[in-house]
């Protein structure tokens, strides 16, 4: 194992930085993941036309645009850890609010400030942990990230099966689980938290002119999550599943994103960034097309929406990972804040996207949406591949982790016969 002079190892140095953020982002999505599908089906109890249920959650996606600028103003003043702290109660006290009315207006206002909230501890989380990666393991350390809050989330949803979405005891049980949040993160060590002084700003302009490919990525990966996130219970609904099945539909895509994100990131340590997001671009094209040629009811169609969330979940992770390769140590906050700016920026369209598509031709629009939006992904990251060319590989095939090689079989079938040619010839 490598050590420091010191005799430290860098991993356990890793480990003992992030423990505190990672335990307590947890919490925060486990929360979130059942007060949000809490939400989505009391809507649908309360019959919520799908403008108005599309409009609550772009507010959600609306509060990121404004978080990520005001967590990124208070990192330079107060720190990582005090940021984290303060937005976690405010997000524990919106999330019991909502409990208690049954307004759409005051739904819209309070799902505002949960997105600002969220968009805030993305940006204290994204900061921190890229303030702590190299470009050799930025895509393993998000992908981490990515697990530990698309897992959480998950979970969150599947919660939903004890839980009346027309009383407010799982909105106080997602406010308790917030507030236990705050615990890890404020007890974390206050040496462990990246310093924020004196950190070079970025604008989104000048982020653009420096890397067109992450800017453009992150937009429309949040146009996308923001359809297949937002109106995800809406859709479970209006097709008749029952409370505990809307859970699982609607937490099978995180599911399927915790599963698949560490293999996927990892490829994309290793091979061009671009390369793997359309590939796993395709991947959700292909799962959303099977989707809406079967019956939504069936067994097969949770493993098919979690294969859609486990493709199409990793493409924000490659999209901050290859942004972050291309910019300076100093800017990596501002872009962070950007970054997550750009994706509220989609995401707030996104409901609209799938709303739009649902009144038109029904429930299964909800699908007819994340093949369009997924395949202006793949058309945008072919368009970036041609536009600025780069070696596939990112190092010589012998190095590359064995997720990158299973990523890329037919590489790896061709570097294997050339092995075994050279072993019979020697």
């Amino acid at each position: 194992m490598e050590l420091r002079d010191d005799g430290t190892s860098p991993k356990r140095d890793l480990a003992l930085a992030t423990w505190g953020l990672f335990v307590g982002l947890a919490f925060l999505l486990l929360a979130a993941g059942l007060f949000g599908t809490l939400l989505g089906v009391r809507s649908e109890l309360i019959h919520l036309p799908t403008a108005v249920s599309s409009l609550i959650s772009a507010s959600y996606y609306l509060g990121f645009l404004v978080g990520s600028r005001v967590a990124l103003s208070a990192l330079g003043k107060v720190g990582h850890i005090r940021v984290y702290s303060a937005l976690a109660s405010l997000l524990s006290a919106a999330m019991l609010a909502v409990g208690l009315t049954q307004s759409a207006p005051a739904w819209a206002l309070l799902r505002f400030v949960t997105g600002l909230c969220l968009a805030g501890q993305y940006v204290v989380a994204e900061s921190w942990l890229n303030n702590l990666a190299t470009n050799e393991n930025r895509g393993r350390l998000l992908a981490i990230y990515a697990v530990v809050t698309s897992g959480a989330f998950g979970l969150g949803q599947v919660l939903l099966f004890r839980m009346d979405a027309r009383t407010i005891t799982g909105f106080a049980i997602a406010s308790i689980v917030t507030s236990l949040a705050v615990a890890p993160v404020a007890l974390s060590e206050e040496a462990v938290a990246p310093d924020v002084t004196e950190r070079e700003h970025i604008s989104l302009r000048d982020l653009a002119k420096v890397v067109p490919t992450g800017v453009g990525s992150c937009l429309l990966v949040g146009v996308a999550h923001g359809a297949l996130t937002g109106m995800a219970a809406i859709y479970a609904t209006r097709v008749g599943l029952s409370t505990g099945r809307i859970g699982l539909f609607v937490a099978a895509p995180n599911i399927g994103g915790m599963l698949l994100h560490w293999p996927v990131a990892a490829t994309s340590d290793d091979i061009d960034r671009r390369a793997v997001g359309l590939v796993a671009s395709i991947g959700a094209i292909g799962a959303a097309v099977l989707l809406l040629l079967g019956p939504s009811t069936s067994p097969m169609a949770l493993l098919l929406i979690a294969i859609l969330g486990g493709c199409s979940y990793p493409l924000y992770s490659i999209a901050a990972a290859y942004t972050n390769d291309w910019i300076e140590p100093e800017q990596v906050n501002a872009a962070a804040s950007q970054l997550v700016t750009l994706y509220g920026l989609g995401a707030v369209i996104g409901p609209f996207v799938a709303a739009g598509m649902m009144i038109t031709v029904g429930p299964k629009g909800y699908f007819w949406a994340a093949i369009i939006l997924h395949s202006l992904l793949a058309t945008f990251f072919i368009y970036r591949m041609k536009v600025f060319r780069s070696p596939l590989a990112k190092r010589p095939w012998s190095e590359v982790s064995l997720p990158a090689r299973a990523f890329f079989v037919p590489a790896t079938v061709v570097a294997m016969g050339r092995r075994y040619r050279r072993k019979r010839a020697g």
